[in-house]
């Protein structure tokens, strides 16, 4: 996913590298006191981020269950630390949680995560059912830390248009209290408004996501309008703050008189396992009619117009761009950034191989037709759109291969196109200069397949 959205990504999580990759192979250990390892779960699953009780009896961990699950799932369970049977505790509404810490009392697990376009605390009891939300509101918490006794917490803060600042609150009560102003002396420009819409798919699933405005929009008149997609495909877009850093400067593209429409097609995560997984063997095609009916919803009220549509997307959202551009003519231009045309080669040269084959129900080499009728690069005969292509030299996530397909394709076709590779970068930019640089080569190729008004 792009760096805007960090949450749950699965094509966007960090690289080989950066961090040791999941393996369902390790058991969740119990280190005895002569120094022996005990195995405590021995699932063939994936097992993840122990956290003791403080009466010392119980083991929280996030689990995917007996099974790896590589769509993306993660359940809240307990085992007895002298050893036992695993249980899980209570469903949790998105079912991929991030454990946070026991309650001092050791009766409930402190967990945060995904809820729709929100990012939230919840506790799960030890015992029961019945889950409580700690936190409220429309915005984005992150950096949670509770106290030891998980009486209190500090968090930072985040809404459309407010920027981060920490905040504390008990945990009984969510009474928030801003202790910081990072801010204050920063001049803030004018900003586009976001709004958060609903809207349906042609087969009747129910989708949202968030409309930022032109600056300075005024009612009645007609915009161009830019489908941005997420990474993921398990990302999501949220209501953080749009004027922060990213790959895709939201703001700038406001003051540049686009309307942007973010959506959370089938697939994203934050609205369950059913919604995630609703894209199993299906990529490219429910989540392009999601995606597609949001453009619609927005050219009906009014804002988009319908002559003056452009698409961009990074990482599952560049798949979606070279998807696209291969099923509609819709688009004016189109930006690829780390796209994946070929799910063949992708296959074999990505370091997450297996979650490309969980996707896709199997190897390609058992299913030819399912990972052909799924990439783009098989049906570049039908593309007319001017697709640009952006890709990170040192990417291993979507490897530059992937970028270089679609581009001598589209060039041997005679499409207009043109690449961009940075330097040193991996999958998605780092380098403040590179993250800065997208947005205007993005803009500068919109602006030149941009029609009269």
């Amino acid at each position: 996913m792009a760096l805007e959205e960090e949450m749950n990504a699965d094509l966007d999580q960090k690289e080989s590298g950066d961090e040791d990759e999941e393996s369902g192979d390790d058991p969740v250990p119990a280190c005895e006191a002569e120094g022996v390892v005990t195995p405590l779960v021995s699932w063939d699953g994936v097992e993840r981020t122990p956290f003791w009780s403080p009466d010392g009896r119980w083991v929280a961990f996030n689990a995917t269950g007996q099974f790896p699950e590589p769509i993306g799932l993660g359940d809240l369970y307990v085992v007895p630390a002298g050893g036992g049977e695993p249980r899980m505790l209570a469903e949790t509404p998105n079912r991929r949680v991030q454990i946070l810490a026991w309650s001092g009392d050791s009766r409930s697990v402190f967990l945060q995560e995904v809820l729709g376009t929100t990012v939230h605390v919840i506790a799960v009891p030890l015992k029961g059912r019945k889950i409580r939300h700690v936190s409220s509101g429309d915005g984005v918490m992150a950096s949670v830390s509770l106290t030891p006794g998980g009486d209190g917490m500090a968090f930072t803060w985040q809404t459309e248009e407010q920027a981060w600042d920490v905040f504390i609150s008990p945990t009984q009560e969510y009474e928030p209290r801003q202790i910081t102003r990072l801010h204050a002396g920063i001049q803030q420009p004018p900003m586009g408004r976001t709004e958060l819409l609903t809207w349906e798919a042609p087969d009747g699933t129910p989708v949202e996501g968030l409309l930022t405005y032109p600056v300075d929009y005024i009612p009645g008149q007609r915009y161009p309008l830019i489908l941005n997609v997420h990474g993921g495909p398990a990302g999501v877009f949220t209501r953080r703050f749009t004027g922060g850093p990213s790959i895709y400067m939201i703001q700038t593209f406001a003051q540049k008189g686009y309307a942007v429409l973010r959506p959370n097609p089938r697939g994203s995560t934050g609205y369950g396992k059913d919604f995630r997984y609703a894209n199993f063997k299906d990529l490219g095609y429910g989540d392009l009619s999601d995606l597609l009916a949001g453009m619609d919803r927005v050219i009906d009220m009014g804002v988009g117009d319908a002559d003056r549509q452009f698409l961009m997307g990074w990482s599952y959202g560049g798949f979606m761009t070279s998807f696209a551009v291969t099923r509609t003519h819709r688009f004016k231009a189109a930006s690829m950034g780390a796209g994946l045309p070929n799910l063949i080669s992708m296959t074999t040269t990505t370091d997450i191989g297996d979650y490309l084959v969980g996707l896709l129900g199997g190897e390609f080499w058992d299913d030819y037709a399912t990972y052909e009728k799924h990439s783009a690069i098989y049906r570049i005969q039908d593309v007319v759109t001017p697709t640009q292509v952006i890709h990170g030299q040192r990417d291993l996530r979507v490897p530059l291969t992937q970028g270089q397909e679609f581009y001598r394709g589209l060039e041997r076709r005679g499409v207009p196109t043109e690449m961009i590779v940075y330097p040193r970068t991996p999958h998605g930019p780092r380098e403040p200069k590179f993250l800065m640089d997208v947005t205007g080569r993005i803009l500068t190729w919109f602006e030149k397949y941009m029609p009269p008004v």
